[in-house]
């Protein structure tokens, strides 16, 4: 009957080989496929892979403060402008 430290060792010889093995056939796949690829002329879109979406453009927020002397206006996101001071109830746009 094998001891422990000699099926620990028949183990990582077997995990080697099975290493070598799957590195190989990886390797032979991979080799496989870009072959078919370049034989049919296959794009990434064809195989199922979505290349980059195209960014779709972000809508302004509508503008919640109005500052009345000079136009200006602010969503209410990102930092505040130094117009609306502490009291933005009195530059509040009303509906």
């Amino acid at each position: 009957m094998a001891t422990y430290r000699q099926l620990t060792a028949q183990l990582e010889k077997l995990q080697q080989k099975i290493d070598k093995e799957r590195e190989k056939a990886v390797t032979d796949a991979i080799a496989e496929i870009r072959a078919k690829i370049e034989e049919f002329d296959i794009t990434p879109e064809e195989l199922g892979f979505r290349t980059a979406a195209p960014a779709r453009p972000k809508r302004p927020l509508p503008p919640k403060y109005l500052n009345p002397k000079t136009g200006d206006t602010w969503s209410g996101r990102g930092r505040a402008p130094a117009w609306l001071g502490k009291n933005r109830t009195r530059f509040l746009i009303q509906d």
